[in-house]
């Protein structure tokens, strides 16, 4: 056979990462014998040669440094150290309202990290001798060490360990959850390899021992030695710093101020552990007594209020993960609350639930109350709760009407609808004929809405709705949504009317005091703004349905702005509306139900609501304006008890009542004010009896209608 070469001649052929190789002449054989076909110009190449084992090892080695640069880039992600460095539980928050008072108080307690060369020596080696004998030998996992645990728990010594050590511990109570399985514990041990790597073993163990839990909410050794025995981790004694040493294991059941007895049994343990580490010898260890404890703080933890439990989430966002506790002052107003409460004390409820939230027109909230008694269910009817609006979704459809170019004088039909596939009725099957907007929204007509949305169409309502910042699913092309039959939150429907009562939307509720806006804010965030004709009759709208329509039982003698609400069988009753002037104004949403969404009996939202609301707004808002915010005689300390939010107890009213201010209104009612016990009451005389309601001192103004 002939054949031909072919020269590649200062070529190289890179073999990465060892050596290159130089490409030598290439042979190629004639596959049709000595005579070469002349279409045949391209040579036949030879066999793939076997691949040697340098070309193995080098594909596997490249393959393992492939894998390991994902995997630290894995960890780089999932377990910064960074994260080390901060505390595991959310520090405690204590809360204030505007005029200084605690009312809530929430989170671990924590305090500044230790310095592990600031430490005597015999309090490391407690927390060593229980929970990592060679602690400064092993890697991150120690193999005899987790044997002895297993020997220790599986001969029943009396010294149950567990297998993990402090670098393990970090890894699993700073990056990863507390769920047991081998794919938790092979994360740990990776975790633990990478922080053995990039820190030192005293970093390790300061960071550790800042973070391990102690019980009664306590977390850090700093916290706890103040805790326990109120002094600095620096100056513990060595039975003290084995009595912290032994909680680790199982905190909350062995914390000394509630099992005392286990904690001493504990001890003794560690006692023991340091005996076989060589830390004590046992002449030392049997001198050792229990330590008596020193706890002075009273710390007070969250007494539960719903304002609290709504604020809290905005308090941590504000905040970043540090040691330090913080207070925080909210827009909460004392009086403003007191006077919610006392609303609510004094109205009949029997078995329903209630709540009411107050707010400025920017949505600062003043006020919440959430249910009955908190202790019963902390479940916030304000927040949580998304119930139908009834008609005071009517709002947005009137809204809708006067922006598209009507007015309150037009006429629209209160005639039954006798057609189509929804057939709604008026309450009590009262209809008027033809009526103008503004009566059909005073009697809060349904078969007028429901035409009005008709002939609006759904998106210019649902437009409307969007607007004043309800963001809750909004039914479309169904004509009940014109009655309120799409839930939403009585925190979402007030902010709505906060916005007409402003005139500025959307309104976002706020628990903190805003920053004032940058001047990029104020050039490039513009807010809604209804035109003043717009919003001059929707107001007259709102004032028309207090002062002549289904509101009037909360009508005051002062500017007032609201709507009714009853959804579908009774099943809600709301009153939504604002009175004063200018920013000063106050909004307030009152929800009546039940959590089982049965009817109620005899309720509706222009019965018991508006009352509350009523009575509420009368101790709130005084010669048209709101009164102003209290401010305390002397300054309240934020470190100190909390103050507490349950209902005040109401007093039972004496057989002799001496009145103290006789009066009447247009309406032939005599009301005589007088108080009970300090407390406020008014006695109302009328054709239907006498009543006896809460109330504040407030204008002799003449009702507004």
């Amino acid at each position: 056979m002939l054949d031909q070469t072919h020269s590649d001649t200062g070529k190289r052929r890179w073999y990465w990462p060892f050596r290159t190789k130089k490409i030598g002449k290439t042979r190629y054989y004639q596959p049709y014998g000595d005579a070469i076909p002349p279409h045949i110009e391209d040579p036949v190449a030879p066999l793939d040669r076997p691949h040697g084992k340098w070309w193995w090892i080098s594909r596997a080695i490249a393959a393992a440094l492939f894998i390991f640069i994902l995997l630290i880039a894995y960890l780089a992600i999932t377990a910064p150290l960074s994260k080390s460095l901060q505390p595991i539980a959310p520090p405690q928050i204590t809360l204030l309202t505007s005029d200084g008072q605690p009312f809530a108080r929430n989170g671990a307690v924590v305090d500044d990290p230790v310095q592990v060369a600031e430490l005597p020596d015999h309090v490391k080696e407690a927390f060593m001798a229980i929970e990592d004998r060679r602690f400064y030998s092993h890697w991150g996992v120690d193999p005899r060490g987790l044997a002895r645990a297993l020997w220790s728990n599986f001969s029943g010594s009396g010294m149950t360990q567990g297998g993990s050590t402090i670098t393990q511990q970090l890894a699993k109570t700073t990056f990863l959850t507390p769920e047991r399985s081998l794919t938790r514990k092979a994360r740990e041990m990776l975790i633990a390899f990478w922080l053995e790597a990039w820190l030192t073993k005293d970093e390790i163990l300061e960071r550790y021992l800042s973070n391990v839990y102690f019980g009664d909410n306590v977390y850090g050794l700093r916290a706890a030695s103040l805790h326990y025995y109120y002094r600095q981790p620096e100056n513990l004694k060595l039975e003290q710093a084995i009595m912290l040493a032994g909680l680790v294991q199982a905190p909350s059941r062995l914390a000394p101020t509630r099992n005392p007895e286990l904690a001493a049994k504990r001890a003794n343990l560690v006692k023991s552990a340091m005996v076989s580490a060589g830390y004590l010898s046992e002449q030392e260890a049997d001198r050792l007594g229990t330590p008596r404890l020193d706890v002075r703080a009273k710390n007070a933890l969250p007494t539960g209020t719903y304002f609290a439990d709504w604020s809290m989430p905005q308090a941590r966002a504000l905040t970043d993960m540090s040691y330090e506790k913080l207070t925080l002052t909210t827009t909460l107003d004392s009086r403003m609350q007191e006077f919610a409460r006392r609303a609510i004390a004094s109205a009949p409820l029997g078995q329903a639930q209630v709540a009411l939230v107050a707010m400025r027109p920017d949505g600062e909230v003043v006020a919440m109350i959430g249910g009955k008694d908190y202790a019963k269910s902390t479940f916030n009817r304000v927040t949580q709760a998304k119930r139908q609006p009834g008609s005071t979704f009517k709002l947005f459809v009137w809204l809708a009407a006067l922006r598209s170019g009507m007015r309150p004088d037009d006429m629209v039909d209160d005639n039954p609808i006798t057609e189509g596939g929804y057939l709604p009725k008026n309450s009590g099957e009262n209809y008027r004929g033809s009526i103008s907007l503004k009566e059909a929204f005073a009697r809060s007509s349904n078969v007028a809405s429901v035409r009005l949305f008709g002939q609006l169409g759904d998106r210019a309502v649902i437009r409307e709705a969007r607007n004043l910042g309800i963001k809750s699913p909004l039914a479309e092309d169904d004509p009940s949504l014109a009655l309120g039959t799409s839930t939403m939150t009585l925190l979402e429907l007030t902010a709505a009317y906060a916005g007409v009562a402003g005139n500025k939307w959307p309104v976002e509720p706020y628990a903190f005091k805003k920053e004032s806006q940058s001047w990029a804010e104020w050039l490039f965030d513009w807010p809604g703004r209804y035109e003043s004709r717009t919003h001059a009759n929707m107001e007259a709208l709102l004032r028309s349905a207090v002062n002549d329509g289904t509101g009037r039982r909360a009508m005051l003698s002062i500017p007032n702005y609201g709507k009714t609400g009853t959804s579908q069988n009774n099943r809600d009753a709301l009153f939504v509306g604002y009175a004063g002037d200018g920013d000063d104004r106050l909004v307030v949403g009152v929800w009546i139900g039940n959590d089982d969404n049965t009817p109620l009996k005899g309720v509706s939202g222009g019965s018991l609501p508006a009352r509350i609301w009523q009575n509420f707004m009368r101790q709130a808002v005084q010669d048209q304006k709101p009164a102003g915010r209290a401010r305390p005689v002397q300054k309240p300390d934020p470190e100190g008890p909390v103050v507490p939010l349950d209902l005040p107890e109401i007093p039972k009213i004496p057989s002799g009542i001496e009145p103290t201010e006789p009066g009447t209104n247009n309406d032939t009612t005599v009301r005589v004010g007088t108080e009970i016990g300090g407390v406020p009451v008014e006695l109302k005389i009328d054709g239907d009896g006498v009543a006896i309601e809460r109330r504040a001192e407030e204008s002799r103004a003449g009702p507004d209608r």
